[in-house]
């Protein structure tokens, strides 16, 4: 068996030997066997993980990755697929988000979102439901001053218009973004003034970004397969093609 020695694994990473021995103590690598001496003696099992773990963090942060690796040690492949496959779901979310958003801002005069049409008058429920929010986030971000919304004269209640779900849209896309919340207000009231071209700008922005998760995300699974493999957990029919029999019989 090949072992090697944390400074080896560090510069084929192109991370520092303490950065491994973080990892380590967090529980998201397996602890190395110890040499006579007391080093670390990492495997390519090890060098797999770091791999796994350096490829997964940009596309699917600390937390996911983590959890993503800890299940790997206990041999659970599955659950570890469900849960990156699970924030892939997510971002695809983000995407149909920043799509709408951008396709708001481009033709404010769009009378269908999703299917469901823009009323000049909406309930915060219909407003949150096109959106894809949670009516308890439209109301938060009331509260930040981001929105403000009409009342309804005779019972009070909340109503929205296409300008206010054009805002909504907007905020949903950039909250996971690096705005702060006074550069988001000024973005928020340019578009209840019409003055779209910074917010097109900005959301063309934010969904680059999503894309560059989402291949980010595809590079972390492709080591998390790798690491799947070295650790022994991939079935021959995992990666089987399908027999030319399997194809004649669909055809039949």
């Amino acid at each position: 068996m090949q072992y090697y020695k944390p400074v080896e694994i560090a510069s084929l990473l192109g991370i520092s030997t303490s950065a491994l021995r973080h990892y380590e103590s967090w529980g998201v690598v397996p602890a190395p066997e110890r040499a006579a001496n007391g080093y670390r003696m990492y495997t390519e099992l090890h060098l797999a993980y770091f791999r796994c773990l350096r490829a997964m963090i940009p596309g699917f942060g600390y937390k996911i990755t983590y959890d993503v690796l800890r299940n790997i040690q206990q041999g659970d492949m599955d659950q570890a697929l469900w849960l990156a496959g699970a924030e892939q779901a997510r971002l695809q979310e983000e995407k149909a988000a920043a799509d709408q958003t951008l396709a708001l801002l481009q033709d404010p005069e769009i009378s269908l979102i999703k299917g469901r049409p823009v009323s000049h008058r909406m309930p915060i429920g219909e407003a949150a439901a096109i959106a894809g929010v949670q009516p308890s986030a439209i109301r938060h971000w009331e509260k930040e001053g981001l929105l403000t919304p009409l009342k309804n004269p005779e019972n009070g209640y909340r109503m929205y218009t296409a300008v206010h779900l054009r805002q909504i849209l907007l905020i949903r896309t950039l909250r996971r973004t690096v705005y702060f919340l006074e550069r988001m207000k000024e973005l928020v009231e340019a578009v209840e003034q019409h003055s779209l071209e910074k917010a097109k700008e900005v959301t063309e922005h934010a969904l680059g970004r999503i894309h560059q998760r989402n291949r980010q995300q595809y590079s972390g699974v492709h080591q998390l397969m790798e690491l799947c493999a070295q650790a022994g957990l991939m079935r021959p029919e995992d990666t089987a093609a399908p027999s030319m029999s399997t194809y004649q019989g669909k055809e039949r």
